[in-house]
């Protein structure tokens, strides 16, 4: 029997040069190894963290994926390169992009360079609101809360905005 392929959702960020051309080459380059089933629209939200920087752009991702959870973080790293993003940097500094592995079905991931559930997405209305347009009944383990459950209980008060 024919296993089905895991569901991904990824969430994508901008806040660093043509933040929407960044978002359109992400989506583009995605598609050789992700067949999208969903897209959230773009939101625009204050950064998060300590450093000063520009607004984000940032959207999510539903789709399904024969990648492993290891290659599809490789995968997405390599599109991250190819928009001019460096592994310089400052941590939750400003960058051409940003792509997040926020959920893979039920699985949990717990690796050094990858933790899936995304283990801060609980805590970040500019990650929840997006999914919550497109996943608002999505799973997330190891609890079974619901995305929506989660956005419901954020206190996170960064503004975000739909565009």
């Amino acid at each position: 029997m024919e296993q089905t392929p895991p569901e991904v959702i990824l969430l994508l960020g901008s806040n660093l040069g043509d933040r929407k051309r960044h978002l359109r080459n992400a989506m583009k380059a995605l598609s050789a190894s992700v067949s999208v089933t969903a897209v959230s629209r773009i939101y625009e939200s204050e950064p998060f963290g300590p450093v000063p920087q520009p607004l984000y752009l940032n959207m999510a991702v539903r789709g399904v994926t024969t990648l492993e959870p290891e290659t599809l973080l490789r995968f997405v790293k390599g599109i991250e390169q190819a928009e001019g993003r460096t592994g310089e940097g400052l941590r939750w500094g400003p960058r051409t992009l940003d792509i997040d592995i926020i959920l893979m079905g039920d699985r949990v991931v717990r690796r050094p360079d990858l933790i899936v559930p995304h283990p801060a997405m609980s805590e970040r209305r500019f990650c929840l609101l997006p999914l919550s347009e497109i996943a608002a009944d999505a799973k997330v383990p190891p609890d079974g809360s619901t995305v929506s459950d989660l956005l419901e209980r954020c206190t996170d008060s960064l503004e975000v905005y739909p565009l």
